[in-house]
């Protein structure tokens, strides 16, 4: 299993060495002791939300892009463990018409479907491209910018 922390410290030092930059260049722009972005970098320390957006304000990167690319990179690491796990909705049964909990045979099938689903494979989801070739919408300039949406 990869730690987060570990996939955080290899991807943050990814985006340091693809800059050509140097542990010291990094650590005073982002006012952190070289010592400790090191250990960040190797996985030995948990670096804080404030701490991870200083660093990524020094290597100019978003901190929600890094965050995307260290999920993407767990995902890729193990996708054998991909399984799809059942997800109870808030409000869905307590007694409500329709629900497993008004027919015992309902909630015995129910309960079976879940058991199957446990062993299913969740795909992985689909890139669109959002907004690239089409018009302007509400009043929003066009700017020909391009923006990846989850299908």
């Amino acid at each position: 299993m990869t730690l987060l922390r570990t996939q955080l410290g290899n991807t943050l030092r990814g985006h340091r060495l693809r800059q050509r930059r140097t542990l010291r260049d990094v650590s005073g722009a982002a006012r952190v002791s070289l010592g400790y972005l090191s250990e960040v970098e190797r996985g030995q320390k948990e670096a804080s939300s404030e701490l991870l957006a200083s660093i990524c304000d020094a290597l100019d990167v978003e901190l929600a892009d890094l965050l995307a690319e260290v999920s993407l990179e767990m995902r890729l690491a193990e996708p054998a463990r991909r399984t799809v796990r059942p997800v109870a909705l808030a409000g869905v049964g307590a007694g409500r018409p329709g629900t497993p909990d008004d027919d015992p045979a309902a909630a015995a099938s129910a309960e079976t479907a879940e058991q199957g689903a446990t062993e299913t494979p969740v795909p992985e989801p689909a890139l669109a491209l959002v907004g690239g070739a089409q018009p302007a919408r509400s009043g929003a300039r066009a700017t020909g910018a391009v923006c990846l949406a989850a299908a």
